[in-house]
């Protein structure tokens, strides 16, 4: 039989703090420094906004004073009651939602629908079509701006909200981001459904649809931002200031109350509040509709 050795087991020559990993501790600081240098990134970007929304707290004198007050004394909450008495926000911001959400409606409308026709339908001169379509978007619309002018003069529809509504309602950036995200939902179940009988409209409205949430939130909020804050078609188009929107009605309000720069702050946070709401609350949406839109199954 052979004898069980009895002897104390061998301790090791090493530290315990050096049988750790040193690629982990390499890691953990390269990984810190990352963190710290986003911050303050994050930090020198968001600062503008940060000076702009504490100088809508503040007196005219104290706005521009030297050294920067970052701190408002005192607080001068009446700049967000005086803002709907001396400018007509309530209009500027009304005119602005109704325009922002029926443009962002029709593209997704639009996008969405001709996408699938690019994505998942299978006829003679399709690549050639959508690359001609995609290739528009290096076109500037000061090169078109003047003919459209004219169209929408001809039509009667100048001075209208209808005129930015149906220049904005078809978007060649909302195709190629929506066909590249079809693109990656299995072609087995347009297959399946086209077998049981279901037309192609209702393939895109009862499947491919559905499962496009992540791309669809994220054109949501790129056409919704880029209407909101759309200057110079509205600088066009409207002319009545019954019908100005938000960026338009600023512009006459740094034009009225030039000297009064906490007041043209108060407006301007007014004007961006909502955006940052809208983002925050879809920014997981966009991050995951960006990142899989350039993924193709």
């Amino acid at each position: 039989m052979a004898s069980l050795s009895l002897d104390p087991p061998v301790a090791s020559s090493q530290p315990a703090g050096e049988n750790r990993d040193p690629r982990r501790a390499r890691r953990l600081a390269g990984n810190t420094v990352l963190y710290l240098v986003l911050a303050v990134a994050a930090l020198a970007i968001m600062l503008p906004f940060i000076w702009m929304v504490i100088s809508s707290l503040k007196t005219n004198n104290q706005v521009f004073a030297v050294p920067i007050q970052w701190m408002p004394d005192p607080v001068v909450w009446q700049n967000y009651l005086d803002i709907w008495t001396k400018a007509d926000m309530s209009t500027w911001i009304r005119n602005t939602l109704i325009l922002s959400v029926v443009v962002t409606f029709l593209q997704v409308l639009t996008g969405s629908f001709a996408a699938y026709g690019f994505a998942k339908s299978r006829f003679p001169g399709r690549d050639v079509l959508f690359l001609a379509y995609v290739g528009t978007i290096a076109v500037p619309w000061q090169a078109y701006m003047i003919p459209q002018f004219l169209i929408m003069s001809r039509l009667g529809l100048n001075n209208t909200l209808w005129a930015i509504m149906l220049l904005q309602a078809f978007g060649a950036f909302g195709v190629f981001l929506m066909k590249q995200y079809y693109e990656s939902i299995p072609d087995d179940l347009s297959e399946a459904a086209r077998i049981d009988g279901l037309s192609e409209y209702g393939i895109w409205r009862r499947i491919v649809l559905p499962l496009s949430g992540p791309a669809i939130a994220t054109l949501v909020l790129l056409t919704f931002v880029a209407t909101w804050n759309d200057y110079l078609g509205p600088l066009i188009y409207l002319r009545n200031p019954d019908i100005w929107t938000i960026q338009i009605g600023l512009k006459s309000l740094v034009s009225q109350y030039n000297a009064e720069y906490a007041l043209i702050m108060t407006g301007s946070v007014l004007s961006v509040l909502p955006i940052a709401i809208i983002f925050l609350a879809g920014q997981r949406f966009f991050v995951q509709g960006i990142a899989t839109s350039g993924m193709k199954g």
